[in-house]
C-alpha cells in the first residue's frame, strides 16, 4: 500500500460566529519568501483573559435554545421543565457580569493548534496563563486548584493557576483555540472502559450504553451534551477526543469513515444513544425525559488489541469558547448576551412547593420531613451549614481524636458546596451545591454521633447513605445543580465563615436562606428517589 497522510481530525470548516478583540498584537513580517504572523505576546494574555471571563458568565446562544426546547416540549416532565426554567433564569443572572453561572468556576483548560508561520518569541503557556490569572484575580470567580506539597499535605493554590495548555504545530499562518473551564462535577463524570471487538456489534454496544449511562447519574448538572468515542490510538487520545467532542468541537467531522482511518461521527448512533438517555428517565436532574440534550457519538481507528471507550459530558454550564488569531487580528466566540429572550412569557407550572422552618430544633424538621413522600419539592428557610470535601475531612480527624463532633453539625442541616468570590454590595457569591457522593463515606459516622442528619447538595449517592438515613432517620435532599447565581441573588441572606478560615472556599460557613428550593431524595424509612426511579 502506498503512503497516505490523514489529518486524524479532519473538521469540514468552522461556522463559529466571532467578534473582534483587537487588531493590535498581530504584524506580518517577511522572512525570506515566507510571511510570518508575528504576535506579540500580550496578545495571548488578552485573548486568554477574555475568554475565561466571557465563558464564566455567558454561554452559547445554542445551549439556550436547547434549555427553551425542553420547556416547549409536551413530553418533558414538570421536573424538566422547573430545571430547564432555572437554569435560563441562572443565565439571565450571571450575564450581568456579577455571579458566575456556576460557583465552581472549574479548572482553566486552553487547546491550541499553532500555525508554523506563527511566532511569539516566548513561552506562550506562560502568557495565556498570565491572562488566566488576572481574570480570576479581578472577577467574582472561585480558586478551586489545589496543589500538593507532599504527598498528603495540600493548600490552596489562591489564583486557581495551574491551568492545563495543550499547543499542537500544524500548517498554517493563524493560531486557533478552545477555552474551557471544567468543574469538578462533570470532569469526575469522565470515564474511559477498556472493551475490545467483541463489543462492536449491534446488540453489544446497545447493551453497553444501557448499562453505563448509569454511571452518569445527575451529579454533573444535567442535561448533558454527552459525548461517546468508540476507539483511538490510545486511551488518552480517546479521552482528548471525549472532552472535545462534548464541547461541540469535532461537530463539523465527516460522518463515515475511510480506509486511512480519520474520525467520524456517527450519526445515526447519535440518535440511538440519545433515545436510550431519555428512556433511562433520569431526566433533568430529578426525573423525566432530558437526561442529554444531545449526543456525539465519534469512532476512532484502534489497535487491533485494544477498544478504549470513552464517555464524557458538558454539564448545564456548558462553558466552552473558541478563539483565533490571525493577520486580521484577535478573535473570540461569541456568547449569547441576552439570554432573558428564551424565558417563556409565564413559568412552567408546578404543584406547590412545602415550606420548611429549618430554625427549630432538629428533632422538629427531622419529623417535619418525616410527613412528606420522596420527590416531595421543598422551600427551605433559616439556617444552613456549608462543609464541603476537607472540612469533612477534618470533622472526621477531631472525631478518631475523641473529641465530640461540633455542634454545628447536630443542630443544622449540611449543604455541601464551596461559594465563589462575593460581589461588592450582595449577600454572597455564587452558591450552588456540589456532589453530594464525594461525601458518602462519612455519612453513617457522622449520623451516628448525631450530626449530618439533613444533607443538601446534588447528584444521586450510594446505598450507603440510603441505609443510614434509613438507620438513624436522616434525609438527603437534592438541590437543583447548576443555578449557582439566582440561588446567590434570590435565596441567600447572609454568608458567616465559621470554622477553619484558612481553608479558603473549603471553609465552613453558616448561612441564612430564604425559599431556597429543594426535592426529598432520601428518607428515613430507607427510601430513596434514584433507587426507586432505577427499578
Amino acid at each position: 500500500m502506498e503512503f497516505r497522510y490523514q489529518d486524524p481530525y479532519p473538521i469540514q470548516k468552522d461556522d463559529t460566529v466571532y467578534k473582534k478583540l483587537t487588531s493590535d498584537y498581530v504584524k506580518v513580517e517577511k522572512l525570506g519568501d515566507r510571511e510570518i504572523l508575528a504576535v506579540d505576546p500580550k496578545g495571548l494574555e488578552l485573548l486568554a483573559e477574555e475568554a475565561m471571563a466571557d465563558v464564566s458568565f455567558m454561554l452559547r446562544s445554542s445551549h439556550l435554545e436547547s434549555l427553551r426546547r425542553i420547556i416547549d416540549d409536551p413530553e418533558a416532565t414538570d421536573n424538566d421543565r422547573f430545571v430547564a426554567y432555572n437554569l435560563l433564569q441562572n443565565a439571565a443572572v450571571a450575564v450581568e457580569g456579577a455571579l458566575p453561572s456556576c460557583q465552581d468556576t472549574g479548572t482553566a483548560i486552553v487547546m491550541g493548534k499553532k500555525g508554523e508561520n506563527v511566532y511569539t518569541g516566548v513561552d506562550d503557556g506562560e502568557y495565556l496563563s498570565k491572562g488566566i490569572y488576572n481574570t480570576y484575580q479581578k472577577r467574582n470567580l472561585r480558586y478551586s486548584q489545589v496543589v500538593p506539597l507532599t504527598m498528603f499535605d495540600e493548600k490552596n493554590s489562591g489564583s486557581n493557576l495551574p491551568a492545563q495548555i495543550d499547543i499542537y504545530a500544524k500548517k498554517g499562518d493563524y493560531y486557533e483555540f478552545l477555552f474551557l473551564t471544567k468543574g469538578g462535577g462533570s470532569a469526575n463524570k469522565t470515564f474511559l472502559y477498556q472493551k475490545t471487538k467483541s463489543l462492536l456489534n449491534e446488540k453489544s454496544l446497545e447493551a453497553f450504553v444501557k448499562e453505563r449511562i448509569s454511571d452518569l447519574g445527575t451529579a454533573a448538572c444535567p442535561p448533558y451534551h454527552l459525548a461517546l468515542v468508540i476507539g483511538g490510538t490510545s486511551a488518552e487520545a480517546n479521552l482528548a477526543a471525549v472532552k472535545k467532542a462534548s464541547a461541540k468541537y469535532y461537530d463539523n467531522l465527516p460522518t463515515e469513515g475511510n480506509e486511512a482511518g480519520q474520525a467520524f461521527r456517527d450519526l445515526e448512533w447519535e440518535a440511538k444513544v440519545q433515545k436510550i438517555c431519555q428512556e433511562s428517565e433520569i431526566g433533568a436532574q430529578f426525573g423525566g425525559k432530558y437526561l442529554t440534550h444531545d449526543v456525539r457519538v465519534i469512532r476512532l481507528p484502534r489497535h487491533a488489541a485494544s477498544c478504549p471507550v470513552g464517555m464524557g459530558v458538558s454539564c448545564s454550564a456548558d462553558r466552552n469558547i473558541k478563539g483565533k488569531i490571525t493577520k486580521e487580528g484577535i478573535f473570540l466566540e461569541q456568547l449569547e448576551q441576552d439570554p432573558k429572550r428564551f424565558l417563556p412569557d409565564t413559568p412552567p407550572h408546578l404543584e406547590e412547593a412545602i415550606e420548611v422552618n429549618l430554625n427549630k430544633p432538629m428533632p422538629e424538621i427531622l419529623a417535619e420531613l418525616s410527613k412528606y413522600p420522596i420527590k416531595t419539592r421543598l422551600k427551605l428557610n433559616g439556617t444552613l451549614i456549608v462543609a464541603r470535601d476537607i472540612a469533612h475531612a477534618k470533622i472526621k480527624e477531631i472525631i478518631d481524636s475523641g473529641k465530640p463532633m461540633p455542634e454545628y453539625f447536630k443542630n443544622h442541616p449540611i449543604y455541601y458546596a464551596g461559594p465563589a468570590k462575593t460581589p461588592e454590595g450582595m449577600a454572597s457569591g455564587s452558591f450552588g451545591p456540589t456532589t453530594a457522593g464525594r461525601m458518602d463515606v462519612y455519612v453513617d459516622e457522622f449520623q451516628s454521633h448525631g450530626g449530618s442528619m439533613i444533607m443538601l447538595a446534588k447528584g444521586n449517592r450510594s446505598k450507603d447513605v440510603t441505609d443510614a438515613c434509613g438507620k438513624y432517620g436522616g434525609f438527603y435532599l437534592g438541590s437543583i445543580g447548576g443555578p449557582a447565581a439566582i440561588l446567590a441573588k434570590d435565596n441567600i441572606l447572609s454568608v458567616e465563615v465559621v470554622d477553619f478560615p484558612e481553608l479558603g472556599m473549603e471553609a465552613v460557613r453558616k448561612i441564612e436562606v430564604k425559599d431556597f428550593p429543594a426535592f426529598i431524595i432520601s428518607d428515613d424509612k430507607g427510601n430513596d428517589f434514584f433507587a426507586a426511579l432505577a427499578h
